[in-house]
């Protein structure tokens, strides 16, 4: 049995659970993130060719998986292992990558670590949407995201916090190890409130329907994600541009402040003049500022190009 609203008409408490198991999440993910890229190529020698291939191996990998998540989390008797193994997967490899000894092995544990996120995320979104009342829905869908920008925020100034009082890199990426045990021990507690409905039977997925049907927002959108530059390469940049190894953490939290603010403008923008266009500002904005960002020279110039990323990271995640 699902539980009732804590108190009245609030969200259920499985619901404040799974926020709390984002934010605690996030906050270890991103602990490690920013650091990838002095970690892949200042320590164990890697290149650009290798960060590109973390990203890109890892957002396939969970695109992926994603798809038989979703198939499966119909099943609502096999949303709680799913859940808790995607949250398990990522908690065990993340500090791991403290102790590889060549990029491909980071690659692998970064592919391993997405597989958990597609395997969870289908199905935790099932759940919330089965045991929240329908009037409060689009809120704790707000919660979720809301508390994964926290973590996201608190995540890399903790990792600064530590690396500003002299602790290597290896040692702050192993420390990833207690948010997400906490992580792991919240999640098998949210899930205990209950596994939600049966579904009725999905009907194919996008991918297997013929491609003349697929709207070309989609295609512009995927092509979009596919041709961008990863994250871990921009970031890679701002270390050549002069922003101190100690201070990426500083600047990937002001982005994420920066993401989180943007995103209800990009919002409005949407709603006064549309979806569509205001994508494409947000692309072709994105496009000259990678461009500024390979041209640029000097700190100063790092932190401004890589905040206004920033900016128009939140202008395309709203519409």
């Amino acid at each position: 049995m699902n539980e009732s609203n804590g108190g009245g008409g609030g969200l259920p408490r499985q619901v404040k659970l799974f926020g709390a198991v984002s934010l605690l999440n996030d906050f270890a993910s991103e602990m490690v993130y920013p650091l990838l890229p002095a970690f892949v190529t200042g320590v164990l020698g890697g290149g650009a060719l290798a960060l590109g291939a973390l990203d890109g191996a890892a957002d396939a990998a969970a695109a992926l998986v994603k798809l038989l998540a979703g198939r499966l989390a119909d099943r609502p008797e096999r949303r709680g292992p799913l859940i808790v193994g995607g949250y398990f997967l990522a908690a065990l490899v993340r500090p791991v990558i403290a102790i590889t000894a060549a990029a491909w092995q980071v690659i692998g544990l970064r592919v391993v670590d997405r597989l958990g996120k597609g395997l969870r995320t289908p199905p935790r979104d099932a759940l919330i949407a089965d045991v929240t009342p329908a009037p409060l829905v689009g809120r704790a869908f707000g919660l979720q995201r809301g508390l994964d920008h926290v973590g996201a925020v608190i995540g890399p100034l903790v990792a600064w916090a530590l690396l500003t009082r002299h602790a290597e890199v290896r040692t702050v990426i192993l420390a990833s190890f207690v948010p997400g045990v906490l992580v792991v021990m919240l999640a098998v507690w949210a899930v205990k409130g209950g596994n939600g409905r049966q579904r009725a039977a999905r009907p194919l997925p996008p991918s297997a329907a013929p491609a003349a049907h697929v709207p070309p927002a989609v295609i512009a959108i995927s092509a979009f994600y596919l041709l961008r530059m990863p994250d871990t390469l921009i970031i890679l940049q701002s270390q050549r541009l002069g922003i101190a190894i100690a201070l990426v953490p500083l600047l990937w939290a002001a982005v994420h402040v920066v993401r989180s603010s943007t995103s209800f403008l990009g919002g409005a923008l949407s709603d006064r003049i549309g979806p569509s266009p205001t994508m494409w500002i947000g692309w072709l904005s994105y496009v000259a500022l990678a461009t500024g960002m390979a041209m640029a020279h000097g700190p100063l110039a790092a932190w401004l190009l890589f905040l206004a990323l920033g900016v128009v990271a939140g202008l395309t995640e709203s519409p």
